[in-house]
């Protein structure tokens, strides 16, 4: 019995034991399939958010790299813009070296010029007072001396006019009219007409100031005074005789009268104001360049004037119609101052 119940025992326990292992095979399974699923999850969470990772962090080094491209290509067209900035600026400053160089050479083709005209006028003024010179003296050989008795009478003559002009000096017309002109022309703003009428003023009280000072002339002495008559000249529908010392004064009016009347007529033409050279202080003053010697105040006033007129013209509409310029003078042309004149000679 006892032998029974052990064997009973026996199986009863390896049953249920086996019951038992049955059952703890057939549950841990499970459980390790749940635990692998989950780590599999993990896994591939990992792998995810590493492959998302690395995604970013490729996206990122793209994006820096394309940054830095751009950064590089704006940096080479930035120095390739300074390049070409600096190659046109040297082109530039080039181009005005040259300009400054072509300009010094013109400027030195024209300095050579114009001494060549100067050397050419020089030799050509020195070649027209030999001339002249020659012609003097050939002159001289052929003029006749005046009796003594018309010589005192052309003496007396003149020492007349000499008083006449000085009580004309003394008595200040000239000097107050002078003053309402000057007044007059402040007024009108006529700035460049005002300061030739000061320098005209001026230069006349030079002159004055010499002939006040000339006291003592030696008439004797003076060919003037012993030379016949050689030309005719008409003005007012009478004639009059005068030799060369008379003319060349009358000359010296015509061209004294052209070179103020430039002078006046540039002056209102760089006033803008309306051309009128009958309005000009020296125009009617008309004694610029007058000693009082060998002609009557009123022949030198009237060529003075006849030479202003056309100079005034020249000098307003700022051409050489009537005149030249030269070495630093304004004066008539040599035909036109003829045509003026109109001396004929007596011989």
């Amino acid at each position: 019995m006892t032998r029974i119940g052990v064997f009973g025992a026996t199986v009863l326990f390896a049953l249920v034991g086996t019951a038992a292992l049955a059952y703890s095979q057939q549950d841990q399974p499970a459980e390790a399939q749940q635990s692998k699923s989950e780590k599999e999850i993990k896994t591939q969470q990992q792998d995810q958010d590493q492959a998302k990772r690395t995604q970013q962090e490729s996206q990122k080094q793209k994006k820096s790299q394309k940054q830095t491209q751009q950064k590089n290509q704006q940096e080479q067209q930035q120095e390739n813009q300074d390049q070409q900035n600096k190659k046109q600026a040297q082109q530039q400053q080039q181009q005005e070296q040259n300009k400054k160089e072509q300009q010094r050479n013109a400027e030195q083709r024209q300095e050579n010029q114009d001494q060549q005209n100067k050397k050419q006028s020089q030799q050509q003024e020195l070649k027209k007072q030999q001339q002249q010179r020659a012609a003097e003296q050939k002159q001289q050989q052929r003029e006749e001396r005046l009796s003594q008795q018309q010589q005192q009478q052309l003496v007396q003559e003149q020492q007349q006019r000499l008083v006449q002009y000085r009580q004309q000096l003394d008595q200040q017309q000239q000097q107050g009219r002078a003053q309402q002109r000057a007044e007059s022309l402040r007024q009108q703003n006529r700035t460049a007409q005002y300061r030739f009428q000061e320098e005209y003023l001026q230069r006349l009280h030079q002159q004055q100031l010499r002939f006040r000072n000339d006291r003592n002339h030696d008439y004797d002495h003076d060919p003037y005074f012993y030379t016949a008559p050689i030309y005719r000249y008409q003005r007012g529908g009478s004639y009059f005789e005068i030799n060369r010392y008379g003319a060349d004064v009358l000359r010296q009016a015509v061209n004294y009268g052209y070179e103020e009347g430039f002078r006046t007529g540039r002056a209102d033409r760089e006033d803008r104001w309306r051309a009128n050279y009958q309005d000009s202080f020296a125009y009617q003053d008309a004694n610029y360049g007058y000693s009082g010697y060998y002609v009557v105040q009123d022949d030198y006033n009237y060529y003075f004037r006849e030479g202003f007129r056309r100079g005034y013209e020249d000098g307003y509409g700022s051409r050489y119609q009537y005149g030249r310029y030269t070495d630093g003078r304004y004066s008539i042309l040599d035909s036109l101052l003829a045509q003026i004149l109109g001396f004929q000679s007596l011989r």
